[in-house]
């Protein structure tokens, strides 16, 4: 004896006509396909926020490495310029911090800060007439030639703090020109 269905033991027993059995049945069976469509429906929701969060995901990726490409980049050039200072620096002179008899101040401003340096007649001469250059090096200034100063422009225009450019020349219309500024007020 086989077992027989809920649906067929109900015929059986005449507790439910005929009718009111493929009324089932076909409710039945609509309710079973609509489930299948919502769950299809439903998976294809969760495959379009899985496919959207993937998206974001590329896309902060794409930025983050944008950044540290940046960011290397950056470092690279920051070695490249310390590199081209520490190998055409000029040699520091000793009186480095202490005014003498021999050395004269050439002041200039780093970040609004007022900044002295002093040099030899000739040398701050040179600096005045933009052959010479003076950069930043860590926490250190350095005296660079003017074609190595240029090289730094080109890279990292930050690392120059002074760069005097030689063809400017006095202004012919100038009224103070034959007068010589004294040397006490020189800064």
């Amino acid at each position: 004896m086989a077992k027989l269905s809920l649906q067929e033991q109900l015929l059986k027993s005449g507790l439910v006509g005929s009718g009111q059995a493929k009324a089932a049945k076909s409710e039945k069976h609509k309710q079973i396909k609509q489930q299948q469509h919502n769950k299809v429906q439903a998976v294809d929701d969760l495959k379009e926020q899985a496919i959207q969060a993937r998206q974001k995901q590329a896309e902060k990726d794409r930025e983050l490495n944008q950044q540290r490409k940046q960011e290397d980049e950056r470092k690279q050039l920051a070695a490249q310029v310390k590199q081209l200072i520490e190998q055409n620096r000029l040699p520091k002179n000793d009186a480095s911090t202490e005014q003498s008899d021999n050395y004269l101040a050439y002041r200039f401003t780093d970040q609004n800060k007022v900044k002295a340096l002093y040099l030899t007649k000739d040398v701050r001469e040179q600096l005045v007439n933009g052959r010479l250059a003076i950069v930043k090096s860590d926490r250190h200034y350095e005296l660079v030639s003017t074609e190595v100063a240029e090289k730094i422009i080109a890279r990292d225009a930050s690392f120059v703090i002074v760069l005097n450019d030689p063809h400017i020349q006095a202004n012919k219309d100038d009224r103070y020109a034959d007068y010589q500024v004294p040397d006490d007020l020189m800064w």
